[in-house]
């Protein structure tokens, strides 16, 4: 069964640093690309980073450009989310998922273009 699974969520202040997980089964993510969104209550979700699993080329949206970093570890079919300097607006549920193929700076951000999901993991942002 494919199943994308995030942790590392939690309650942080602002300024302060949380790195997620996302860990996939039932399929390698050699040929895949992994993007981690985040959906903030009461808006749309948003693209923030999209790594390409075989040669770990990356996208980045502006508004987490400076601040948040993805990495690959496919030894453990795993990629991870590191976000530094959080700011109260960076609360969300976030989301990681992925697609057959390449990250591309034009296309990363597009929802539909992902085929899996994972269920999603909360991060708070508050003093």
């Amino acid at each position: 069964q494919v199943q994308l699974v995030e942790s590392g969520g939690g309650l942080v202040q602002p300024g302060g640093s949380l790195r997620l997980s996302c860990a996939a089964s039932g399929f390698s993510l050699d040929d895949n690309a992994i993007g981690w969104f985040r959906q903030a209550p009461g808006k749309e979700r948003e693209a923030l980073l999209c790594i390409s699993i075989y040669d770990g080329n990356k996208n980045y949206a502006d508004s987490v450009k400076d601040r948040f970093t993805i990495s690959r570890d496919k030894g453990n079919n795993t990629v991870y989310l590191q976000m530094n300097n959080l700011k109260p607006e960076d609360t969300g549920v976030y989301y990681c998922a992925s697609f057959t193929g390449w990250c591309a700076v034009d296309t990363f951000h597009l929802a539909g273009g992902y085929d899996y999901w994972g269920q999603g993991t909360q991060v708070t942002v508050s003093s």
